[in-house]
This record gives structure tokens, sequence and C-alpha cells, in this order.
């Protein structure tokens, strides 16, 4: 079983650990090097490149994403009052302030969640036996599922009837899903399998795994709500409260002013604690949610987490919420919320002692029922915040997880660069609008905000990240004139060597005039995974292009092809390759499959 620190260790180690080898070569050795393509520096502080040299060099890196940037993306679902979603909307019909200030939306894309990736099937070379050359290609996932149980935060009645509810739901996945199971706490966990039995075996060991407190009532029984009010909002009514509460079930005398001081003294200790402890199980969460999403940012397809919790608050950890959905939407991970409570009420918990007066009674139970929805606010967020469904109030949480395994058919991804932005962290309001609203009821279901950052973003991570959300999508971009071409020599039983071909039309690219030479520069990232959509190996190259006119105009005429090899076992393989060039600042982006028998 593994932890949520150790997926998180594996993640990391993933890109360092990746196949390397592999080397281009044709036309000059054009091979390959992996650095995301920077743009271009301008030609006038170019130093002009020597008389004689090479027209073409490869550089090869181990592979490094980053996901800084200071364009801001906004997930947008769009209903109608029938909740039925609307499809059919364009960038000038959305309007979006930031700070109640309009600003222009500069990128738009309207995604489609149940397009099926394009897969081709791949080219064996001449080493390979030609029989099998007509064999159907690999069937490979589509739709990564991942379920995630709050062992923290959720009370095991409740965790139990989502656990049941989980299992039913489990038996509906398809032949083209991959579903894992893992918990906040991090105790139990499953990798993304097709392995029906192996998914339900792991849902029913799932119990409730608190971080902190002992499960029993104290006195004062101080919430993480309440605690908040006392020590980061200085509320004196909760402070009184729990006051009233702590003298009554310790026997002190409410007319004794020392002793009063003393209770205040006690509570606030009392409060403290709690507050730390209510921070650690927030923290533990996001954490949790992090690491998932850095898991699921590998996947090449759609990519949900269903996220099954009684809720949790975050009244001091704003940003790193924010942090986290803006992870997902970078990572194009669809969060989709189910409240495990189900249907309840306002009703007080007869569970927990009512100590007190009528006064300090009711605060309590007031502040017991702001909790409670400051809790699904958390939940809702996330949905909102990532395009996903917040399913809430309802006893059947089999449906709940149907409609929020749903992905919307339409989800509008708006982004935009904020004007005279400071770079101080601060919390910046969104609100979107549709123009063609009037007189139409519309749902418009969109993230509340974004953090500010601290720092201007880097051209060059930029280049990187767009590299990396292209490399770990499904979408076919074309862009640039470039080809896809898989080759693989098996060299024993267990054994294999899967070959990339990358071939670009060199004529058909854009190129930065330097004295005789035409500059320009493509990254080439490739990537294979394996039946449950796993990173199996990658690598990136950069092919620094210095061409002479001459070259260019008589002896490219069969193009460009960079090669990439990884040794591998037998088996079903998908194989992606995303190329940038730094001139254009233009991609493409192509799937293909191998199958090694």
């Amino acid at each position: 079983m593994m932890g949520a620190k150790t997926m998180l260790l594996r993640l990391g180690l993933a890109f360092l650990t990746a196949g390397l080898a592999g080397l281009a070569g044709q036309q000059g050795g054009a091979g390959t090097p992996p650095a995301p393509g920077a743009p271009a520096a301008p030609a006038q502080t170019a130093p002009a490149p020597a008389q004689n040299a090479p027209e073409t060099k490869a550089i090869e890196e181990p592979p490094t994403f980053h996901t800084r940037v200071n364009l801001v993306m906004v997930p947008v679902v769009v209903r109608d009052k029938y909740e039925k979603i609307v499809g059919t909307l364009k960038q000038e019909d959305f309007r979006l302030s930031d700070k109640g200030k309009p600003q222009e939306i500069i990128k738009f894309s309207t995604e489609t969640p149940t397009h099926p990736p394009v897969y081709r099937t791949s080219a064996t070379d001449e080493m390979a036996a030609e029989s099998e050359g007509g064999r159907a290609a690999a069937v490979l996932p589509e739709r990564f599922v991942a379920y995630m149980f709050d062992d923290v935060n959720t009370s095991f009645g409740d965790l139990g009837r989502t656990r049941d509810a989980a299992l039913r739901h489990v038996g509906t996945l398809g032949p083209k899903e991959r579903a894992a199971v893992y918990t906040i706490s991090g105790v139990i966990s499953q990798e993304f399998t097709d392995d029906r039995d192996a998914l339900e075996s792991t849902i029913k060991r799932i119990f409730p795994h608190p971080v902190t407190g002992t499960g029993v009532p104290e006195c004062p029984d101080i919430s993480y709500y309440q605690a908040d009010l006392i020590q980061n909002k200085n509320d004196s009514m909760a402070l009184n409260a729990g006051v009233i509460e702590y003298m009554q079930c310790s026997g002190m005398d409410p007319t004794d002013q020392s002793q009063v001081k003393q209770a205040q003294g006690m509570v606030q200790g009392f409060a403290m604690r709690r507050l730390s402890e209510g921070e650690q199980q927030t923290r533990v969460a996001l954490y949790s949610l992090t690491a998932l999403i850095r898991r699921m940012a590998t996947m090449p397809g759609q990519r949900i987490i269903l996220l099954a919790s009684a809720g949790f608050l975050t009244p001091t950890q704003q940003i790193e919420k924010i942090e986290v959905m803006d992870r997902a939407i970078k990572a194009n991970v669809v969060i989709g919320t189910l409240d495990a409570r189900g249907l309840y009420t306002d009703t007080p918990d007869i569970s927990r002692p009512n100590l007190g007066n009528q006064i300090s009674i009711g605060l309590k139970q007031q502040y017991d029922r702001e909790s409670a929805r400051a809790q699904a606010d958390t939940l809702a967020e996330f949905a909102a915040g990532t395009g996903g469904t917040f399913f809430e109030n309802n006893n059947d949480l089999y449906a709940g997880f149907q409609r929020i395994a749903s992905a919307p058919d339409v989800v509008y991804l708006l982004g935009f660069s904020p004007q005279n932005l400071k770079f101080d962290g601060a919390f910046h309001p969104l609100k979107v609008t549709v123009v063609k609203s009037a007189g139409v009821s519309l749902n418009i279901q969109a993230r509340k905000g974004y953090y500010a950052p601290r720092h201007l973003a880097d051209p060059k991570e930029t280049a990187r990240e767009e590299i990396s959300e292209a490399l770990f999508s499904r979408e076919e971009m074309t862009d640039l004139p470039v080809g896809l071409t898989t080759q693989y020599f098996k060299s024993g039983e267990m054994n294999a060597r899967v070959t990339v071909l990358m071939h670009v039309d060199a004529k058909k690219l854009q190129y930065r005039k330097e004295v005789d030479r035409n500059c320009n520069e493509l990254t080439i990232a490739a990537a294979l995974f394996d039946r449950n959509g796993n990173y199996v190996a990658g690598n990136e190259k950069r092919l620094e292009m210095k061409l002479k006119d001459e070259t260019l105009a008589k002896r490219l005429d069969n193009g460009l092809t960079v090669r990439s090899s990884f040794d591998v076992k037998p088996g079903s393989y998908m194989v992606r390759l995303v190329v940038r060039d730094a001139q254009g600042e233009l991609m493409s982006a192509t799937n293909g499959t191998v199958d090694i028998r």
C-alpha cells in the first residue's frame, strides 16, 4: 500500500528515471535534445553564426517541467434552467471581470470530455515480422477515474455508506476506463487498473483514519470552526460560549471573576490546540489532493477525481486551496465532489453534551450549522473551480457517483492575462457572465477567484508547461508539419526496443534570418504509456537549426527525422509525441500505438 507521500515521491522521480536513450539522425545528425522550446531571441541581439558552424545541433537533457505562469485559466460550465449543458457559446459571448475590472479573454477553448482520442496504428520496421503488420491497434484507455475517499474528516457511518455506493459504481466502469482508489490519509490505495476485483477489495478496506484528536468528546468541546473564531477572528461571543461550557463541566463558580479569568485562559488554550489540529487535517487533505493531481497529470486521456468527503474547512489555507484548483486546471483534471453526509439537517447533534446556558448552547449549535455549510462550500468550490459537479443533500450516494463521474459535455476554458497585475499574492475575485443570457435563465459555474503570483513567469517555464500539458493530454494538434512513425525490435522474449521517429517538413517551418542562416529550434517530447495509462518512459530533445539558404532550398526535400528509443518489455503501449517550435511558438501533438508480442 502506497501512502500519499510515497506516491508523490514516485511521481517526482518519474522524469528523472525516464529513459533517455536515443539519438537522432538524418541530415547532419538531426537528433534531439530535451529543452522545452523557449522563444527565440530577437535577430538583432543574436550573434551571427560562424561560417563553418554546424547546420543542426542536437541536445539531450533530462526532461523538466514547471507550472508557474501568469495566464489565469477559468473553466466555465453553463447550464440552462432545465440543468442541460449549453454548448454552443463562442468566445465573444463571455464577459470576464477581475476585481470588477473587465478583462480581455486571450485564450479560449471548448473542452468536450466525451470526445475520444485518436490513436494511429504504429508501423514496425523491417526487423519486426511483417506478418504482424496487419494486427489491430492495441485497445488503450481513454478515461481515468480516481476515487478519493476522505477517511480523515468523514465519520464511520457516512464513510461506510459512501463506500457501499462506490462499490456499485465501480461495476459500471467500461473497458476503456481505468480506475484507482486513494484515501486522504494515504493508508489505503490502489493504482490505476482495469482489475475490478482489486478495486473492490481496496474499497472494502477503507475505514476512518483521523490524523488528530482522540474521538472522545472533551470539555469544552471546541470545534475547528469555533476555534478559528476565537483565535483568528477574536470573536468574544465564541470565547464566552466556550468559557460558560468549561465552567459548568468543571464545577467553577461563574460569579468568581478570578475563576472566570482562569477559564478564559483554559478555553483559549483548548482553542489553540483545536485550531492546530484542524489546520493539520486540512493540510493533509490538500496535500493528498495535490499528490493525486500530479499523479493524474501523467495519464494520457480524460482525467477525473471523484472526491467523497464530509467536507473540510480552510480558514487559514485559502491560498493552498486555490493552488490545488490551479494545478488541476493546468493538468486538465476535473474534480467531482460528493458530500458523504448525504441529506443532513441543521438539527443539533444529540451525541454531544449540551453544557452551558441557553445562550451558549444556541451559539454552539449555530457554529455547528455554519461549520457544516462551510465544509460543503469547500467541496462546491473544488467542483466549480475545475469544471466538475457537486452532489449534496441527497442520500442516494450511488446516483451521486454516477452524476459526478459524468463530466460535463462541454467545458469552456477562458484564459486571460490580468491587466496591471501587482505581484503581491492578493486575492482577486472573478465574475463570468454570458452576453446572450438576456431574457434567458442560465446557471454559470466558474471558479470564484485566484491569488496573484509573487513573481513574473519565465518565458522558458511557460514553454515547458505548454509542452508538459500537451504531452500528457490526448488531444491532437497539427500546427506544424510533423509526422509520427514507430518501430520496434525484440532482442529477447522479455526485452524490446521501441523507436519513435519524428519527421518534419523543414521547408514549411518559420525561420529567423541571421546572415546566411535560417534559424529555428524544435523541442521534441516523446513518451510511452502502458495499457493502464501509466507513464513508462519519455525524453525531451531540442534540435537547433541554423540552415544555410542552399540547404533549405535544395537539400531538405525529404525533411528532417529525429528518433528517440526506449527499452521496454513486450506489451501494448500508447505513444505520445509533442513538437514545439521556438520561432512561431506553434505545436503539434499526435498519438500512436505499438503492440509488442
